[in-house]
C-alpha cells in the first residue's frame, strides 16, 4: 500500500483490490483515533451516505470494515489532488478549465442534493481534481439527510459542523439546512477559485462567523475581472444571507448559468 495523504484523524492509502486487482482508496482511522467512538461512527456514516450515490462526479464507497483494530472505509481510487492544492500550486490546468471544473463541481452537488442529502463541508479541499481536469466529491462525514415537511419544524439546533470559512448563515446558527446551505458553501468556493481569495476572513473564529451572518457579500467584480458582470451577480446571490433569496436549488442554479456567460473570454488568464 501507499500512503497517499494524511490528515488529523485519518489517512488514505493507495492499495489493490485483490478480487478484480483494481486500484482503490482506504480511508482509515489515525492510530490515535482507532477506538474514538465518535471518529468510528463518523466513518461508518460516511460509508452509510456515499454507498446511495452513482455518479461520475461523485466519489463512490464500497464498504465499511474493522480489521485487525483499523476501522477503514473502501472508496473508488482518485489520482491528483484536491482544488485547495490546486489553487496553492497555481496550475495551469486549474486556470485554463475554470469552467467545466465549477460545472463538474456543482453536478455533483446536485447528484447528493437529489439523493436527499446535504453535504455541510462543501470547499475546495473536498473536490479532487485528476489530470483530465474532471472532478469527483469527497468527504461525506457530516454529510446530513434534508428534512421535509414537519420534520423541518421539530428538529431542534442541530450540532455546528463544517468549515468556517465556508459555512452558511443558517448552519452556523445550528438552524435545519437544505440544499441551499451547499450552494452558499459552493458559491464561497467559486468566488475562492475565481478570485484567489476567500470571501471572509477573520482575526478570530468568532469574527470570520459573524460575517458570514452579517457582513456585506464581497463584490467578486472588485477580484476577477474575468468573471461576466451576470454570473458574479449569480456568485453573489448565492451567498445570500437568507436562504429563500438564494437559487432554490442546483436544478434552477443550471438554468440561470445556461442563460448566461461565465467568463469574458474563455480561458481566464491567471493572476485574476
Amino acid at each position: 500500500m501507499k500512503l497517499v495523504r494524511a490528515g488529523s484523524t485519518t489517512q488514505v492509502w493507495e492499495a489493490m483490490n485483490s478480487t478484480d486487482n483494481e486500484r482503490v482508496a482506504l480511508k482509515a482511522l489515525q492510530r490515535d483515533y482507532r477506538t474514538n467512538k465518535e471518529q468510528i461512527a463518523m466513518l461508518r456514516h460516511e460509508f452509510q451516505v456515499g454507498r446511495n450515490f452513482s455518479h461520475e462526479n461523485v466519489n463512490s464507497i464500497h464498504d465499511f470494515s474493522i480489521d485487525r483494530g483499523v476501522p477503514y472505509i473502501v472508496m473508488d481510487y482518485c489520482s491528483g489532488v484536491n482544488l485547495k492544492q490546486a489553487m496553492r500550486l497555481a496550475t495551469e490546468q486549474l486556470v485554463n478549465d475554470l469552467e467545466p471544473i465549477i460545472m463538474q463541481s456543482a453536478r455533483g452537488l446536485q447528484h447528493m442534493h437529489e439523493q436527499g442529502w446535504v453535504h455541510r463541508d462543501v470547499k475546495p479541499d473536498n473536490f479532487l481534481l485528476d489530470e483530465n481536469s474532471h472532478i469527483k466529491l469527497i468527504d461525506f462525514a457530516i454529510a446530513q439527510k434534508i428534512k421535509t415537511g414537519f420534520g423541518r419544524f421539530f428538529s431542534g439546533r442541530g450540532k455546528v459542523q463544517g468549515t468556517r470559512s465556508y459555512m452558511s448563515p443558517e448552519q452556523i446558527r445550528g438552524e435545519a439546512i437544505d440544499a441551499r446551505a451547499d450552494i452558499y458553501s459552493l458559491g464561497c468556493m467559486i468566488f475562492e477559485l475565481l478570485s484567489g481569495k476567500l470571501p471572509y476572513t477573520g482575526t478570530s473564529a468568532n469574527d470570520l462567523l459573524t460575517k458570514h451572518v452579517r457582513a456585506p457579500i464581497p463584490a467578486l467584480g472588485a477580484f476577477c475581472d474575468s468573471a461576466t458582470p451576470e454570473f458574479a451577480k449569480l456568485v453573489a446571490d448565492m451567498m445570500a444571507k437568507k436562504p429563500e433569496h438564494r437559487p432554490e436549488s442546483l436544478a434552477q442554479w443550471f438554468e440561470k448559468v445556461a442563460a448566461i456567460r461565465m467568463f469574458k473570454w474563455k480561458q481566464p488568464p491567471s493572476g485574476n
